[in-house]
């Protein structure tokens, strides 16, 4: 048979297992972005493994328990009937015809782009890759990687986008928290390494997710994902350093902004906190600053936005200080209780949360931190910070003995009544407590 014919017929073959609901789904990465996808696939009667390298997780998983607050065992469980399963066992990558990589993409020591779970996955993965398979990337990552760091990688094992396997980048958006988009309605922007690519990519996802959105090329899509990210970090910037302005003038900014917000055009609300968190708006804008100084442009305006984001908790560390330095007390030695530690309300995701930052500048200047969080009962491992801490059950003995609590995370579960009336200090980053009562500052 011609080389030709060859390639035709194997991602043929692709197509066929992928329209007729046979294909076999591998999810490369089981965290709050690959485990709502893997059993969003499986609801839909896919088969899919799961692979991650943490066997905690694998173990969890495979025993129908969840370790994600909104991914309840329930739906593990049903996903496991319809066929799911978890491993760490990478030489199960060939029983799969799509490969879905949804991997951390963090900063290094120095803000620059670190690929490694990238790069160790797909290197993982390509020794028990086979022709016929699909190659899907998902984490945020900058323009290029796709065709930069993954088809090489591809082609050095035989593998050419377009002949003999399918190439794409298709950007996460999950929103943890959000009832009323979940991974199946928000739309899903897909681009191909060639047309082929593309449209084996699409059907793929067509299954799970409800609106495909085609873009040009794995470049545009990743471009994509970055300006989502960079437009929330830059307005997040703005009203941010309006906050600070707003604070020194004496103008309670969250009334100005709900007075702004009856515009009925031409303004869009963005409330103003104690720093960003996420794996996604503190850490993406700086991929494509990164890339963009390869072609000799300095983006000047997303590097600003980051420096006032980044700020922030340091903002919220000496509005802390100077409210105990009016009632004659230094931040060393005072008890201060954290309430919140994940980095948006109502959910337990603590990754890159400024609250977790804010508790370890206060223990570097001296104080004694506890926080509390019903939704994170134990402090989670972290690469760069460690409290051997457990949540504090919120009572109003427990709330009197502490110099101050800092609303870091406006979680709707707090009794903020509780709160209001028995904590002596309060300073809230959320404008949950609107300041009327004069032990409550505004951060």
């Amino acid at each position: 048979m011609p080389a030709e014919s060859a390639t035709n017929s194997t991602l043929a073959t692709l197509q066929a297992r992928i329209a007729g609901g046979q294909a076999v789904v591998g999810i490369f990465g089981l965290g709050y972005v690959g485990l709502p996808l893997a059993l969003r696939f499986a609801e839909v009667g896919l088969k899919v493994i799961g692979f991650d390298i943490d066997p905690r997780k694998v173990e969890m998983l495979n025993a129908g328990q969840s370790y994600i607050e909104r991914l309840t065992p329930e739906r593990i469980q049903e996903a496991a009937r319809r066929g799911f399963e978890a491993t760490a066992d990478f030489a199960r990558t060939s029983e799969a015809d799509a490969l879905i990589i949804c991997v951390p993409t963090p900063l290094n020591a120095h803000r620059e782009p670190d690929l490694s779970f990238i790069v160790n996955t797909i290197e993982a993965a390509l020794p028990h890759m086979r022709a016929g398979q699909l190659v899907s990337l998902e984490s945020t990552t900058w323009p290029g990687t796709t065709d930069e760091v993954l088809a090489p990688r591809l082609r050095a094992h035989g593998l050419n986008p377009g002949e003999n396997c399918a190439l794409v980048f298709s950007p996460e958006r999950e929103d943890p928290g959000n009832p009323h988009y979940g991974t199946k309605d928000i739309p899903k922007v897909i681009g191909g390494t060639t047309p082929s690519c593309l449209s084996l990519g699409t059907a793929l996802y067509q299954h799970a997710i409800q609106t495909m959105v085609p873009v040009s090329s794995t470049r545009a899509a990743e471009m994509t994902k970055l300006l989502e990210n960079i437009h929330r970090s830059v307005n997040i910037g703005l009203v941010n350093e309006m906050k600070i302005v707003a604070d020194k003038m004496g103008i309670n900014i969250h009334e100005v902004i709900e007075a702004a917000a009856t515009k009925p055009f031409g303004f869009v609300a963005y409330k103003p906190g104690p720093g960003l968190g996420g794996h996604c708006i503190p850490i993406d804008p700086f991929y494509l600053t990164w890339k963009a100084r390869e072609y000799g442009v300095n983006t000047r305006f997303i590097e600003l936005a980051g420096e006032i984001n980044h700020y922030m908790p340091h903002w919220v560390v000496s509005k802390v200080a100077d409210a105990l330095n009016d009632r004659g007390k230094a931040v060393k030695g005072s008890r201060i209780l954290v309430l919140g530690l994940a980095y948006k309300k109502n959910i337990d995701d603590t990754r890159e949360s400024p609250a977790v930052e804010i508790m370890d500048l206060l223990q570097n200047k001296g104080a004694h931190i506890e926080y509390s969080d019903p939704h994170v009962p134990v402090f989670p491992r972290k690469r760069d910070y460690h409290f051997d801490l457990q949540s504090v059950q919120l009572n109003a003995q427990t709330l009197a003995s502490f110099d101050c609590v800092v609303l870091a995370t406006d979680h709707d579960g707090f009794d903020y009544a509780l709160v209001e009336n028995h904590a002596s200090l309060i300073v809230d980053t959320r404008g949950r407590l609107r300041g009327e009562s004069g032990h409550v500052v505004a951060a």
